[in-house]
This record gives C-alpha cells, structure tokens and sequence, in this order.
C-alpha cells in the first residue's frame, strides 16, 4: 500500500509542477478585427490602433520577446507583414492598445518597431483587398534566448523573422479575421 501511495503522490506532484503553456492574449481582439485595428490607407478608413496584448508563461531562459503580425491571405504569394516589434525586455507582459503607435512614446525607448510591409514603422492594421476572402491576420509573441536581435528599425520585416526564428524558445499565437 505504501507503494501505490509514493507512486500516487509522484504522479500527482509530476502533473501539478508541469509547466504552463505560454499564451498570448488580447482584451481587443475577440476573434474578429474591428474598425478600431484596421488600417487607414490602401482604400481603408480604420483608427489603426494596435491592439491591447498581453502573455504569460514564457519558458525559462527567456531574454526578450518579439512580436509579428501577419496575414497569410494577402494576395501577393508570400503574405503581409503588418506589425514587427523586438527587443522587448523579459519582464515586459504587456503592450497597451495603441503602442503600435510610433508617434507617440509609450513603449520604453529600447524597443524598437519595425517596418511594415507598408513602408511604414510600427503597427499597421488590416487592409485586405475589398471583396476578398475574410484574411487571417496572425499575431505571434516569440521568447527569445537573446536580449537583443541585434538589427534597428529599418531591418527589412523578412530579415527580422530570420533573427527571430535563430533566436526563439517557443511562441504563442492569436488569430483574429478580417473582411471588407
């Protein structure tokens, strides 16, 4: 009997110590975009406002995070990237809606935007051609095993997803859609 409760007890303390699964999450975004994230320009009269994203749970040994946003529907035979951030030091949790906004200084001054495939720097929100198939627009938060990517604003978004994927420990994903 001693031996059936030692076993007992291992598997529940193996089970109860497991680590939790890194997630992202957003108080915004509700499976679908709306109005306040689309984009303004390319046809599109949005507030372009990034959404509000929080995570919890990254695995041991991370050292930065880095976020893309991506539309794999885009119709240009490689996808959209709308929104690359990196450098986000390990003890960050949370980017408020609006800090795609670079513009305005809400994000500490070591995390840096990137460019867009819009041409622009920091958050771009959905534009997908009017009529289309709803798009599917995938926000990532990447753990990372290096402070620093070592590139600057202007690092093309495919240079930047190399660098990431280098340096990833695990990422967490929210999908949200989008039609007009």
């Amino acid at each position: 009997m001693k031996t059936l409760y030692v076993i007992v007890v291992g598997l529940f303390l193996s089970l109860t110590t497991k680590a939790q699964t890194f997630t992202l999450k957003s108080s915004d975004l509700q499976g679908q975009a709306t109005h306040k994230q689309v984009y303004n320009g390319f046809g599109c009269t949005g507030s372009n406002i990034s959404p509000q994203l929080s995570w919890e749970n990254a695995p041991q040994g991370t050292k930065s995070f880095a976020i893309v946003m991506y539309d794999p529907d885009a119709p240009t035979g490689r996808g959209w990237i709308h929104w690359t951030v990196f450098d986000i030091p390990a003890g960050t949790k949370e980017l408020k809606s609006g800090s795609g906004d670079t513009s305005k200084t809400t994000l500490p001054k070591e995390i840096i935007q990137g460019i867009a495939d819009y041409g622009t720097y920091g958050y771009g929100g959905p534009c997908p051609p009017e009529g289309d198939k709803p798009h599917k627009y995938e926000i990532t938060v990447f753990a990372l095993k290096t402070e620093k990517l070592g590139l600057d604003k202007n690092a093309n978004p495919s240079l930047v997803g190399f660098y990431i994927n280098a340096n990833m420990l695990a990422k967490a994903t929210l999908t949200a859609y989008y039609q007009r």
